[in-house]
């Protein structure tokens, strides 16, 4: 399967005007890809096309709610009426409600989904017709290492991501099975540094953050830039997520356990937050379109996401261990003195 290099791409990224969908967005642009950016937030969406335009990229915006199913569908037609076709569509678009599962409302419960779920495959269904039309494209949609583990207090958020998981591995199959050169890719980013925590509604009394450590956007970013180019199926983002997703999978109780001793407080900031403040659940709020959140001082690098994009380091790291181990073997060998 061949995918387009990104200059020669035409690009929309849902959820655009803050954290990881602006900076997937700037990332595009500067790459040299046509870029349609779509968002709720007006204000938003239009700062992030002038800093395009000013640092010589093409992009134009359309608002839309992923939520409506017609909006999402305008926005694919306006891409196509504007640059001829679609090669590459992300889905960066979530909200939240953070709050133990029985103080959360049914009304509530059903938004998220709305968004997180519905929006993700109102989107993929947006975009399927023209990237068959065009014989080859790429659908590269965000959930998060909760698709994988639950948390709590984000029983909405977990249920909706586990959803995007599940009907992404459907699609992936029928189209291989119709022949189809689309690539289908589930990005899974651990915590990262983006106003996410800003902008969800708080039943904790305090605003949400993630469980450090943190990792910053770009990672993300280069995650969704590599998989436009290189059809990939699963992309963990951040080394602590990788090692969830082996402990997960091997032994769910020990997970459990863990968020047990730091699941909860270790999501409680002490900054006072009512559950009347600003968020962004049924609204677009101001004041948060940038791409990084309040938790950079709690980013750390990732050492597993180089390696997932460059095979030959992988090949380097496995020598170098395997000289290793026949060193330390050849030693144990010698008589010691």
């Amino acid at each position: 399967m061949n995918l387009k290099p990104i200059n020669q791409q035409v690009v929309t990224i849902m959820g655009a005007s803050s954290g990881i969908g602006r900076d997937t967005a700037l990332r595009f642009a500067e790459r040299g890809a046509k870029v349609v950016v779509s968002a709720r937030s007006k204000e938003g969406l239009a700062t992030l096309v002038d800093e395009i335009n000013y640092r010589g990229g093409q992009a134009i915006a359309y608002t839309a709610d992923v939520s409506d199913f017609e909006q999402v569908k305008a926005v694919a037609s306006k891409t196509v009426d504007r640059f001829g076709r679609l090669d590459t569509w992300v889905h960066t678009a979530a909200t939240s409600v953070f709050g133990t599962f029985d103080s959360i409302t049914p009304e509530e419960f059903e938004r998220v989904i709305d968004v997180n779920l519905l929006g993700q495959a109102y989107g993929a269904m947006a975009a399927l017709p023209y990237l068959k039309q065009e014989g080859r494209g790429a659908l590269i949609h965000v959930t998060s290492m909760e698709a994988r583990r639950s948390l709590p207090f984000q029983s909405p958020y977990s249920a909706s991501k586990h959803g995007v998981e599940g009907f992404l591995d459907a699609l992936r199959l029928e189209l291989k099975h119709q022949g189809y050169q689309i690539s289908v890719t589930n990005i899974l980013p651990a915590v990262i540094n983006t106003p996410f925590y800003n902008k969800g509604k708080t039943k904790l009394g305090v605003k949400p953050t993630g469980v450090p450590p943190y990792y910053e956007p770009s990672l993300v970013t280069d995650a969704i830039l590599y998989a436009a180019e290189h059809p990939t199926r699963d992309y963990i983002v951040g080394d602590v997520g990788r090692i969830l997703n082996v402990m997960q999978r091997v032994s769910p109780e020990l997970v459990d356990a863990i968020l047990l001793l730091i699941g909860f407080e270790g999501q409680k900031t002490k900054e006072i937050k009512s559950e009347n403040a600003p968020n962004n659940l049924y609204e677009p709020i101001q004041g948060y379109d940038k791409v990084q959140g309040d938790f950079s001082k709690l980013a750390i690098p990732s050492i597993g996401d180089s390696l997932d994009k460059n095979p030959a380091l992988i090949i380097g790291a496995v020598s170098l261990a395997a000289l290793g181990l026949f060193a330390l073997f050849q030693w144990n060998k010698e008589p010691q003195q």
